[in-house]
């Protein structure tokens, strides 16, 4: 198994980051990816992302973005620039849209579209985060042409919309919300997804699932999403495990650091 979006950065794991690492390992968890969210958590992170020879993606959060981004998309410039070379830098993001925090739209749209243009230019796949903004976005990604796609992390839409990103080159990152009994439309969507288009993640220490035995959610969760996948396609863990696993490395072109 992959964790493909989980913030284990966070300081929510400063007490027991080793503990949680090695709880992964014994549960079959090869690895997570680490997305950038800010400037002023990039250090930390990739602190984190070389002492645990974890795959990062450095980018600005749309909570993150300033109304004039200017300066904090310079300092990922340079940034990128410095750690281009690394097979760990897997990716562009996370970035995107989010109308629930629309105070900072415009900015918003700027560092995305200025995003989307790195990924462009250095050839890396984008983790995208899309909340209450997806016929935006989609709008936005169809004037883009990126050569490695990338993953709408924590998708919760219908079909339909999936199945735009998907022609467009997109994966959808399915997390613990599938585990709600309430999510009836996402346990529809999922059902329906063909498995070369699906990601596992959790986004931790963020979105634990309701049923979850504390408040922060971590890596573990993963077996869980698997089966529930499992179970809404009536095929066996096994199975999704081993799509998912393989749909992350090849997305991210993982082939040589997980060796």
């Amino acid at each position: 198994m992959l964790d493909s979006h989980a913030h284990l950065d966070d300081a929510l794991f400063d007490t027991d980051r080793d503990e949680l690492f090695e709880s992964m390992a014994l549960a079959g968890i090869e690895t997570a990816i680490i997305p950038g969210v800010s400037p002023e958590r990039w250090d930390k992170q990739l602190d984190v992302a070389k002492r645990y020879s974890c795959p990062y993606g450095l980018g600005i959060h749309p909570w993150f973005c300033e109304d004039n981004p200017q300066q904090a998309l310079e300092q990922l410039t340079d940034k990128l620039n410095s750690y281009i070379e690394d097979p760990y830098l897997v990716a562009i993001g996370e970035c995107g849209l989010d109308k629930i925090r629309k105070d900072n739209w415009d900015g918003q749209i700027i560092a995305l579209e200025a995003q989307l243009s790195m990924a462009q230019q250095l050839n890396l796949p984008v983790i995208l985060h899309v909340v209450k903004a997806h016929s935006e976005m989609l709008a936005i990604l169809k004037r883009y042409s990126l050569p490695r796609g990338g993953v709408v992390h924590g998708f919760y839409g219908s079909l339909e919309i999936a199945s735009e990103y998907i022609k467009l080159g997109f994966k959808l990152g399915i997390g613990g919300l599938i585990l709600n009994p309430s999510a009836r439309k996402l346990k529809t969507c999922v059902a329906q997804l063909p498995l070369d288009s699906v990601l596992i993640e959790t986004d931790s220490p963020a979105m634990t699932p309701r049923n979850a035995a504390e408040s922060r959610n971590t890596p573990l969760v993963l077996q869980s999403i698997i089966a529930e996948i499992a179970n809404l396609h009536k095929k066996t863990s096994v199975l999704i495990s081993e799509h998912s696993f393989r749909n992350a490395v090849q997305l991210f072109d993982l082939k040589l650091i997980l060796i």
